[in-house]
């Protein structure tokens, strides 16, 4: 008679991991047998969901892979490389059938990537890219350069083309982060009277946004303008003008409902959506057609286009989407 064991998962590890069915046997069975007994896995990998995007990613992912038979084992390498490599090791133990990911670094998420590739479970990368192709089966990203292009837009067209401003820039390792202030200020240089006076890195994080806003207000008092390469930082930046007694035009990308309500609320004036339901869930669908053909009919590098959010249109969009939309 066999006896049934639980698997378990280190608790540090993991966000939001439902248990997968017990397996049946003794020690030394692999990852796959263990959970022939019930769904597959799909390991969903993406940063802290202490951020609304990633938690909504993760949930659309999560919940569009429940609805195809799989069962989703969410956890979070908070940035952390080197944590997100245990992961990686920890959905190859498990028998996961794919890996969804939005990735700890360019550069340094490529050797996990392989490895998987290697222990044959096909990488399915979203929000962010890799330095690298032919290892992830695909990469399916915002397209940030248009992004933040019409951020930026927007932002020239509320500044009135002219007044001193500040941009506050994501994590540098990001290449995402990149990528918007490139697009921010190729749009911005074309304004002569637009001065940009500072440009720091917040690195995506809120409160680090609040504390340099609170700085850069003491040395440019002036300030007319804050275009950020996130709706977090935006907030932040946002926050510390409001206790300083100042609005200035704020303008972030993301799509938060954190930063819609913000602009009904007139503490912000724009943002630009990133689809990351519609990019997780598609991701689940692309592994879905590989688990049973081999392949996607998708290329690897895909990028989806991202929408303004202003104060005129903010009540047509929902947690990253068009509310009513898949």
């Amino acid at each position: 008679m066999s006896i049934a064991r639980t698997i378990r998962i280190p608790a540090a590890l993991v966000v939001a991991a439902p248990l997968l069915a017990s397996c049946k046997g003794g020690e030394g069975k692999s990852g796959a047998a263990a959970n022939a007994a019930g769904p597959a896995p799909i390991a969903i990998i993406t940063p802290s969901p202490s951020n609304v995007f990633f938690k909504s990613e993760s949930d659309a992912a999560a919940a569009r892979a429940k609805e195809l038979g799989y069962e989703p084992l969410v956890l979070s390498h908070d940035d952390d490389a080197a944590k997100q490599d245990q992961l990686v090791d920890l959905a190859i133990s498990r028998g996961a059938k794919a890996i969804i990911l939005d990735n700890a670094g360019a550069d340094a998420s490529v050797a996990a990537v392989r490895k998987a590739k290697n222990a044959g479970i096909p990488t399915f990368l979203i929000d962010r890219e890799i330095n690298a192709t032919g290892v992830a089966t695909a990469q399916i990203v915002s397209n940030n350069y248009q992004c933040a292009t019409i951020g930026a837009q927007e932002f020239v067209r509320l500044m009135g083309e002219k007044g001193k401003y500040v941009e506050l820039v994501g994590k540098e390792s990001d290449t995402n982060a990149q990528v918007r202030s490139q697009a921010y200020n190729e749009v911005l240089g074309q304004y002569p009277k637009l001065v940009q006076v500072a440009k720091q890195s917040a690195n995506w994080n809120q409160t680090e946004a609040f504390e340099k806003m609170e700085t850069l207000l003491q040395a440019h008092p002036d300030v007319t303008g804050v275009i950020s390469g996130n709706d977090t930082m935006a907030k932040g930046a946002a926050a510390a003008l409001k206790a300083a007694g100042k609005h200035v035009v704020v303008v972030g990308l993301d799509g938060s409902p954190e930063a819609i309500e913000a602009i009904k609320a007139g503490e912000m004036d724009a943002t630009v959506l990133q689809p990351a339901v519609q990019m997780a869930r598609s991701a689940v669908d692309q592994a879905q057609s590989y688990i049973k053909s081999g392949k996607t009919d998708h290329p690897e590098k895909q990028a989806l286009d991202c929408e303004l959010v202003t104060k005129d249109n903010a009540n047509q969009f929902g947690v990253f989407a068009r509310k009513g939309a898949a």
